[in-house]
């Protein structure tokens, strides 16, 4: 509770200074040039508004949909949250010392184009910008706490009602404020902040079954930073670290928060000259390629055996069969062989559409096909129909009515069913019905009845089936794995390799040549001066 409110206060805070600041700063502009600010306070109200409806409709939307809609929407939610946050963090951390005098000088424009309309439409635009970057990064942020939304409101609140006395303050001259220092101090949090929710919207994307890769746990810190503790409120709450941390969630954190916080951190005075740049953007390019062809090259590329093909089990009378899958496409064969050497059994199957097994989406086969019914006599008593299915007579016969003997033709089907997910075969089995078409005996016209099974019915074992389930879903865990080391990893290595050749080709192009620099050497010193550097 303590962890969201300060997190969502800080937030709140920097984003609503920001408006605020745009706002003292063009209002005390028009009051000295004795305009009134009812116009551009005007455009402020409207974008507020509409900044608040944009929060509550996202909210409403959210809640209304099903549950696995409701993590893909917040799961949008944060990534949009990470982007704007982390583009205002950059932004304001290059530009606080230059807002003022860009901000008035646009206001002069404005002013001197379009009177009190451009004024209102200034200042309209300005705040709606930070209106929806606050609303999607508080719901955001609210979302991730998954129960303190409360509290996540209010601390939100707070930080924007302090801006706004910030904001008051600057308007009429009474508060100075070291811009560059708080926007320093406040982005280092926001970037712990943002981090936190790259996390939450990784483990968002798994729970909308977006991203399956990379779900095994890393640390465990519920044993320091139990959920109830003050701790576990501040780390979890205001910078989104939960207790079981899931490897995809670490190399999201570590992926994000590292290199904003050397962006972001990096002392201007440090600042690199280009060919020191430009070598250093060569060796990062080259390191990166490096590591990507090793992870695509030095993972293996295959992982444990499936289970295969052939599985085997015993029917109902004792027999022990070998059952062999093999697909052909749109169909597949099943061939059931007997171990005392009968005829092998080839059948036909169709697809019948997916089957979820514990987890895994496998492939439903399906087929029904004739089969010898093993009885030729063309009659049949009543006693004779009670042998075949166990002493009972079947629906709708009885001795007073339909007291036989009957005319008599057999019939009978063998249905197949069996699951299967790739070549490997999860589980079969096979039911057989015999059917027989009754005339006389009592029996107006003809009358078909069910017999039951031939006796030769059969089912891969259940416990040979969860083992082969279970196997499946490891090896798709450790395929899923691979792939993220072998494949995802190194293509995003590999781009972020390209990118930084492309922009080491540039500061070349861009740096002065060995003539141009003997050139400026051999200039003389009149008439140049040495630029003092910006203080803050």
């Amino acid at each position: 509770m303590q962890g969201i409110f300060v997190g969502t206060f800080l937030i709140g805070l920097r984003e609503g200074l920001e408006a605020t600041l745009i706002v003292s700063i063009v209002g005390a502009f028009l009051r000295r040039n004795g305009r009134s600010v009812r116009p551009m306070m005007a455009g402020v109200a409207l974008a507020v508004t509409l900044s608040i409806a944009v929060g509550v409709g996202l909210d409403a939307l959210s809640t209304s949909l099903p549950q696995a809609q409701q993590e893909m929407l917040e799961t949008v939610i944060g990534v949009v949250a990470v982007i704007f946050v982390t583009t205002m963090i950059i932004w304001m951390n290059r530009n606080a010392f230059q807002l003022k005098g860009e901000l008035e000088h646009e206001a002069a424009q404005a002013l001197n184009t379009g009177g009190s309309v451009a004024m209102v439409t200034m200042a309209f635009l300005a705040v709606l910008k930070e209106g929806f970057e606050t609303a999607v990064f508080l719901l955001a942020a609210a979302q991730s706490t998954h129960g303190s939304g409360w509290a996540a409101l209010f601390g939100g609140i707070a930080g924007i009602a302090v801006s706004i006395g910030i904001g008051i303050g600057i308007f009429y001259g009474g508060l100075k404020v070291n811009l560059g220092r708080f926007f320093r101090v406040t982005g280092v949090f926001l970037i712990f902040i943002a981090a936190g929710l790259v996390t939450g919207a990784l483990r968002t994307a798994h729970e909308a079954g977006w991203v399956n890769i990379g779900q095994q746990q890393v640390f465990d810190f519920s044993s320091w930073m139990p959920a109830k503790s003050v701790l576990g409120a501040l780390v979890t709450g205001m910078f989104g670290v939960p207790s079981d941390p899931r490897l995809i969630e670490v190399l999201g954190w570590l992926f994000y928060a590292v290199p904003v916080l050397v962006v972001f951190l990096w002392p201007k005075n440090l600042a690199a000259t280009p060919s020191a740049r430009r070598n250093l953007l060569a060796a990062a390019a080259f390191g990166l390629a490096a590591t990507a062809l090793v992870l695509a090259f030095l993972i293996p590329a295959q992982g444990a055996e499936q289970p295969g093909p052939v599985r085997r089990t015993t029917n109902a009378d004792g027999t022990d069969l070998i059952i062999t899958f093999a697909p052909e496409g749109d169909s597949a064969t099943l061939t059931v062989a007997a171990i005392d050497h009968s005829p092998d059994i080839d059948v036909t199957l169709r697809s019948a559409g997916a089957q979820s097994v514990d987890g895994i989406q496998a492939q439903l086969w399906q087929a029904q096909v004739p089969t010898d019914p093993g009885i030729t006599s063309t009659t049949a008593s009543l006693a004779d129909l009670a042998n075949l299915t166990g002493g009972r007579l079947p629906v709708g016969l009885s001795p007073t009515r339909t007291p036989g003997p009957f005319q008599v033709s057999w019939s009978a089907t063998d249905s197949y069913s069996v699951v299967t997910l790739g070549d490997s075969l999860i589980s079969a089995q096979s039911g057989s019905n015999r059917v027989a078409t009754l005339s006389g005996g009592g029996i107006p016209g003809s009358k078909t009845v069910s017999l039951g099974s031939l006796g030769s019915d059969w089912a891969t074992l259940s416990s040979d089936d969860a083992a082969v389930t279970a196997l499946l879903s490891d090896n798709a865990k450790d395929r899923a794995e691979r792939t993220l080391w072998r494949i995802w990893l190194p293509i995003l290595l590999g781009a972020a390799a390209a990118a930084s050749a492309v922009f080491a080709i540039r500061t070349g192009r861009d740096s002065p040549t060995s003539e141009e620099r003997q050139d400026n050497n051999n200039e003389p010193a009149h008439g140049i001066g040495v630029a003092s550097p910006l203080t803050t």
